[in-house]
């Protein structure tokens, strides 16, 4: 029987200290963790904070199951400026070598810039240099024991649709790319009717929050309108055998959060069940 592990993204928690949650975390009852390369979290340009956060971690017995790039403007493969691109670069290897030293195994990234207004005619040559981009990227993760995986974005975003990560994944000489799908963002796009069986073979992760269907709003999911029925029969047909990490939208005093989680980690598991799938995990603080 297949199963999908419910974990949890720490950037519900951007504001605190990565180590000063682990230990609420663990008492509801989450395991598997996505870590927030925030820097106010987690500064990925410290090796000392990183490798403190990696044996506090241990300690507690939880596994970090991926690690969230840095995103921002100046952050940008896709960049037509050289420098920029070179910028970008630098910034995602310090990010891998951080993942590396929390013993990730996944490695999130956006595949574009954090801007909606690139124009129509540098399309191409963005894609183009994010396929580079991210050929170099495959690689080093390759060198620190680390898989790429590629969110879809906003569809205001550059890779905010589907075919666009298609593109990429087409145009990559690596075959060791993965694609997270983000919930939220494929409904918004218009892609989650069918985004399991198009992603069929690449889909190695899920990015799981609930939205009402005009921003992303990071709810718990079952607090919106995400079918989540629909996408986890689409799931079970493709054989999707990777974890749903929560993401729930930051705000409140930490127990609140991980109360709206725990929520959130119900509603996917009453839905799994009803197509034979269970947690990893046994269950624990419901």
């Amino acid at each position: 029987m297949p199963d999908w592990a419910v974990g949890i993204s720490t950037g519900c928690f951007c504001d605190a200290s990565l180590v000063n949650v682990l230990e609420p975390i663990r008492a509801s009852g989450f395991h598997q963790l996505e870590i927030c390369s925030l820097p106010s979290h987690l500064d990925y340009h410290d090796a000392g904070a990183c490798e403190h956060a990696a044996r506090r971690i241990a300690e507690l017995g939880l596994e970090p199951y991926s690690f969230h790039a840095p995103f921002a403007d100046t952050i940008d493969i896709t960049a037509l400026d050289a420098g920029r691109r070179e910028h970008a670069g630098g910034e995602i290897g310090r990010a891998l070598e951080a993942a590396a030293r929390l013993g990730a195994h996944y490695f999130v990234l956006h595949p574009g810039p954090e801007a909606s207004d690139v124009p129509r005619a540098e399309r191409l040559d963005r894609m183009e240099n994010a396929a580079a981009s991210l050929d170099r990227v495959a690689r080093r993760c390759r060198e620190l024991g680390l898989l790429l995986v590629l969110e879809n974005m906003l569809p205001h975003l550059f890779s905010g649709h589907v075919r666009e990560l298609l593109w990429l994944l087409g145009a990559l000489e690596s075959t060791e790319v993965g694609v997270c799908l983000d919930t939220g963002h494929a409904l918004l796009s218009g892609d989650l009717a069918n985004v399991a069986h198009k992603l069929s073979g690449h889909l190695w992760m899920v990015h799981a929050s609930d939205t009402h269907g005009t921003y992303d709003d990071h709810l718990p999911p079952g607090d919106g309108v995400v079918p989540w029925r629909a996408l986890m029969r689409q799931l079970h047909a493709t054989h999707f055998d990777g974890a749903f990490m929560l993401e729930i939208a930051d705000g409140g005093p930490v127990e609140e959060v991980l109360s709206r989680a725990r929520r959130g980690r119900s509603h996917l598991r009453r839905v799994a069940h009803a197509f034979g799938v269970g947690p990893r995990e046994a269950p624990a603080h419901e």
